[in-house]
């Protein structure tokens, strides 16, 4: 009889389990970044959009070499000029006699409205201002006053002109100054 054989028994491989599967990325970074992205994306629309905005605003303004300010809209346009003449047909109202203009003239035109302002100063008195004015703007004006000047109104249809008289010894040297505004096309209540 021979001898058994010993077989050693066979190595029994299991197989080892498969690794987890590696996400391909987190969700939450994921979120973030779209999110990230998002603002980004509207960053550089909002910065065009004030650029171009700029852009026409920059060519739209004209600064003549005399001071004038002006500028164009598709309805009207816009000027402003420390000194540019200003006529009493243009104001509503005559000049008060001997008052010189002062800066800051405003001529403005917008969709068949307009608005024209001037100031001016003159050595006279308050009073005496207030008395040609008050002349000059009728039985209908509506009138304020008080110590130191006082406000004038017309208003006739659309038109409307406000006069504005002022004489305090801390401002102007003393002088009155008169301020007059005419709007033209405007309605009022």
């Amino acid at each position: 009889m021979s001898e058994p054989i010993n077989i050693p028994p066979q190595p029994v491989y299991v197989q080892p389990p498969p690794p987890p599967q590696q996400k391909s990325g987190s969700s939450a970074l994921k979120i973030i970044l779209i999110v990230v992205l998002v603002f980004v994306v509207l960053g550089v629309i909002a910065a065009g959009v004030v650029g171009y905005g700029i852009y026409k605003v920059a060519h739209a303004v004209h600064t003549a070499a005399n001071g004038q300010i002006s500028f164009g809209t598709p309805g009207g346009g816009f000027s402003a000029n420390t000194t540019q003449a200003v006529t009493a047909s243009d104001l509503g109202i005559p000049i008060y006699p001997g008052a010189t203009q002062g800066r800051g003239a405003l001529h403005m035109n917008i969709a068949g409205k307009s608005m024209v302002t001037a100031n001016y100063l003159t050595a006279d008195s308050k009073d005496q201002v207030m008395a040609f004015y008050k002349d000059k703007a009728g039985p209908n004006a509506q009138t304020t006053s008080n110590d130191t000047g006082g406000v004038f109104t017309i208003n006739s249809g659309n038109d409307a002109t406000t006069v504005t008289v002022v004489q305090s010894p801390n401002m102007n040297d003393g002088k009155t100054q008169i301020t007059i505004v005419h709007t033209s096309g405007i309605t009022t209540n």
